[in-house]
């Protein structure tokens, strides 16, 4: 073999140069090679062998497939779901709102206009919030979207404050309405999580469900609190009501799925 053929040995793989090519052409040898190695580039590659599955796995998947099927052999309604939520909903709102109000329904000291249209927004929120739990398009709704609503609902709840203090000091007026928040966002939680529950989990279900279940006591402190100032909305309501949202993330994100039937 000579020098030239080797440096075409070496060479092959990538595009010759003239000299070679020009060799390449007039020797028996480098034709055969080039012409062999052409061949083989030609031949498409294996796929990998798909991973084996075990008789005994496959019968429990097809097993509990037929359960799945068995205990709901037809989807269920999704609406009937958001209407469950909705009326546990409406009982905390207007039991908070009539057990609250004792002395007066409405103890908001701001301008009617303002709160009207803040109640207004927040029932947008508890209403909206339910739907993207419990919808089935409620998984394609975008984390941007969530994040803009929990935003301007923050900002607006904030700024639309009366600014009158409230009877109470700061302190025992923060703690108070932080307990009665938590207190009221117990049992739209617990239905959100239990609902929650049936189908797979997904983190933005889960926000959404937690924004709009706290979102009922956010509503009920808006109409009965009279502390308008900005520090007690902030760290009085807005921070109860991300955090519970935040709670509720977690939660579902702990508690096992029970089905996944459609």
């Amino acid at each position: 073999m000579s020098p030239e053929c080797e440096r075409v040995m070496d060479a092959l793989g990538g595009p010759l140069p003239p000299e070679l090519a020009a060799h390449a052409a007039s020797c028996p040898d480098c034709r055969a090679l080039t012409a062999g190695f052409g061949a083989l580039e030609a031949l498409p590659v294996a796929a990998p062998p798909a991973p084996a599955v075990s008789a005994p796995k496959l019968e429990a998947a097809r097993t509990q497939a037929l359960q799945e099927l068995a205990a709901k052999p037809l989807p269920t309604p999704w609406w009937r779901e958001l209407l469950v939520l909705l009326a546990v909903y409406a009982v905390v709102m207007v039991g908070g709102v009539f057990g609250l109000g004792r002395v007066g329904l409405v103890a908001n000291m701001a301008p009617p206009m303002v709160v009207a249209g803040i109640a207004l927004l927040l029932l947008a929120l508890v209403g909206g919030g339910a739907f993207i739990a419990v919808s089935p398009s409620g998984r394609r709704t975008p984390w941007l979207f969530i994040g803009a609503v929990a935003v301007a609902v923050a900002i607006v709840q904030i700024v639309g404050g009366s600014g009158q203090p409230g009877l109470r000091g700061f302190l025992a007026g923060v703690i108070g309405c932080m307990k009665t928040e938590v207190l009221l966002s117990v049992p739209p939680l617990l239905i959100t999580l239990v609902l929650l529950c049936r189908t797979a989990f997904q983190p933005v279900r889960a926000v959404a469900a937690g924004l709009s279940a706290a979102g009922v006591s956010l509503f009920v402190l808006h109409l009965h609190c009279s502390d308008g100032t900005a520090s007690h909305l902030a760290l009085g309501h807005v921070l109860p009501w991300l955090v519970l949202a935040g709670v509720a993330l977690l939660l579902r994100a702990w508690l096992p799925t029970r089905s996944y039937a459609p």
